[in-house]
């Protein structure tokens, strides 16, 4: 089915598509294809009506063509090479292993060992740092936080209280 047409008349014919609305476009789609879209992507619609604008007035695909197309169509899920193991596949059975899982310590942390000193409001306080806690007035603590509120009274995040954070641009150190 091939109408003898310009290159410069479909050439305007395709310019003209970028000025219409959605719904225009879907009504240009069905002239040219025969049939109704229920697609309201712009870009598509103007791409698949363009495409067939150009079918129509420079000929469509040769004979010869359709089958290669066809052929490869058919092969496309032959593969080459096998695929990469990405690990198990979504849904696939999952193994759950319960138990503690081993954490690396927050690097900011002094080694197990070590005591950390602060004063706060005239009084100095010393926090050893454990394997698992930290030990202060003879009663462990599994955390700074916890500490730093046994401490203070108040809740502080424990390394900001220590003097543990890293200064970051711009920042001023808290008075004790």
């Amino acid at each position: 089915m091939r109408t003898a047409m310009k290159p410069d008349a479909t050439r305007q014919m395709i310019e003209k598509l970028q000025g219409l609305t959605v719904g225009q476009l879907r009504d240009r789609y069905a002239e040219v294809f025969g049939e109704p879209t229920r697609s309201g992507n712009r870009q598509w619609l103007l791409r698949r009506v363009a495409w067939r604008l150009q079918a129509l007035a420079e000929g469509d695909l040769s004979e010869r063509a359709r089958r290669r197309a066809a052929e490869l169509a058919r092969d496309a899920d032959i593969r080459l090479r096998p695929p990469v193991d990405r690990g198990p596949a979504l849904g696939a059975d999952v193994r759950t292993v319960t138990g503690r899982v081993a954490s690396r310590p927050d690097e900011r942390l002094p080694i197990p060992g070590s005591v950390l000193t602060r004063t706060f409001k005239g009084v100095e306080y010393r926090v050893a740092v454990l394997q698992n806690g930290f030990e202060y007035d003879g009663t462990i603590y599994r955390s700074l936080s916890a500490v730093s509120t046994a401490i203070s009274g108040s809740h502080w995040n424990g390394y900001h209280f220590f003097g543990l954070t890293r200064p970051t641009q711009g920042a001023r150190k808290e008075p004790s």
